[in-house]
């Protein structure tokens, strides 16, 4: 049999017949596949469109109003216990973390030097007390001289006028020869004394009154000491005052970093305490976003320690530069090659009183509302 020659089959079994079957096995399942891929991307595409929508809505009525950064955190004015004087640390009644109320001791300092000192300054005071008590007696004494150097000069005038009178009678009587040349000369010598009496009295008069000037002077000397002495009183008590050292407001005692025993410096930082109220927030915005925010605004603020719990507060204010400004080294645009970075800006955020959870440094994502302006407060126009 040739190459060209081909058995035709007679037996319709032995025919060809599965590759035909299969064909239609395959044309018969498909349509069911095909209909059931279209119907799930059709639902994933309507979900996705109501998705879309939905996060579109969100947007157009609220996101586009909403101003929104993750670089802010709470903070607090906490105080930072710092030591006046010089000293050992003699007790430390407070533990790290520990509750404190205002004016509850925190540090004692040894007082042993300051408290000697105030003693030796209240010791001089009684001195200084006495010194003023004898020169205001001889003040009035001097004064009492002055009084009877007048009088001793009133009775050397009135000698004084009884001399002038006796020397203008002897003269006329020795001038029509009554009397004698002698009872002249007596009656002359007598004026020439009663004016050096007079003269006398006079100066004692105004060397009394220097004496008593002399006196004020003294006593007004002797007074400064005194409040010189009595300002040093006041120091060495308030001295003594600042080895206890007090919590300046109710809060929380933290960072303790001495320990009894230790020397500490003037100006040592001892501890800190964080307030139990006035706690904000510093969000620090894009300059491109500080358009849209004024002080008055709702901000809504979500705290990553406390996921799920949000909180509303309200924009005190702006911060008048930059960060970078403020910064220990701002950086001189000047030299060198510039690139431009966008900057931010300090925003304080007020919280609501009584928001338990919260702690100074945590951080927090706020959202500010430009819808929530003051009323006839106008906003620049930001690009949408």
């Amino acid at each position: 049999m040739s190459r060209h020659d081909r058995i035709e089959p007679t037996d319709p079994e032995t025919r060809p017949a599965t590759a035909p079957q299969a064909t239609t096995h395959e044309t018969a399942e498909t349509p069911p596949k095909s209909g059931r891929k279209k119907r799930i991307l059709g639902g994933i595409a309507l979900l996705a469109l109501l998705a879309g929508g939905y996060e579109g809505y969100g947007w157009w009525t609220t996101g586009r109003y909403m101003i929104e950064t993750d670089d802010a955190y709470v903070q607090a004015d906490l105080s930072l216990v710092s030591s006046k004087l010089q000293g050992y640390v003699e007790e430390i009644p407070v533990q790290a973390n520990q509750h404190v109320s205002k004016g509850e001791v925190l540090v004692r300092i040894e007082d042993g030097d300051y408290r000697i000192a105030l003693e030796q300054a209240q010791a001089q005071l009684p001195t200084l007390e006495r010194t003023l008590s004898r020169i205001d007696a001889q003040t009035a004494a001097a004064q009492a001289t002055v009084t009877q150097s007048e009088a001793e000069l009133s009775a050397a005038e009135a000698a004084l006028r009884s001399a002038q009178t006796a020397l203008t009678r002897a003269q006329g009587l020795a001038a029509r020869k009554v009397t004698s040349q002698a009872d002249l000369d007596d009656a002359t010598e007598a004026l020439e004394t009663a004016k050096a009496n007079r003269a006398a009295a006079a100066a004692a008069i105004k060397g009394a009154e220097a004496q008593v000037e002399v006196l004020k002077a003294e006593r007004a000397e002797t007074e400064s000491s005194r409040r010189e002495m009595e300002l040093d009183i006041a120091q060495a008590q308030r001295d003594l005052d600042h080895t206890v050292l007090r919590a300046p407001f109710d809060g929380t005692v933290a960072n303790i970093a001495i320990e009894e025993g230790e020397l500490v410096s003037i100006g040592a930082r001892l501890a800190a305490v964080v307030p139990d109220h006035g706690l904000y927030v510093e969000a620090n915005f894009k300059e491109t976003q500080l358009a849209g925010i004024l002080p008055g605004e709702t901000a809504k603020i979500s705290i990553d320690a406390m996921e799920g719990h949000e909180v509303e507060g309200r924009v005190v204010s702006v911060a008048p530069a930059t960060g970078s400004v403020f910064s220990l080294l701002p950086a001189d645009n000047a030299t060198g090659n510039f690139t431009k970075i966008v900057q931010r800006v300090p925003v304080r955020i007020e919280l609501p009183e009584g928001t338990p959870g919260l702690r100074a440094g945590l951080s927090v994502v706020v959202e500010i509302d430009e819808r929530t302006a003051p009323e006839g407060t106008e906003l620049a126009e930001v690009s949408k």
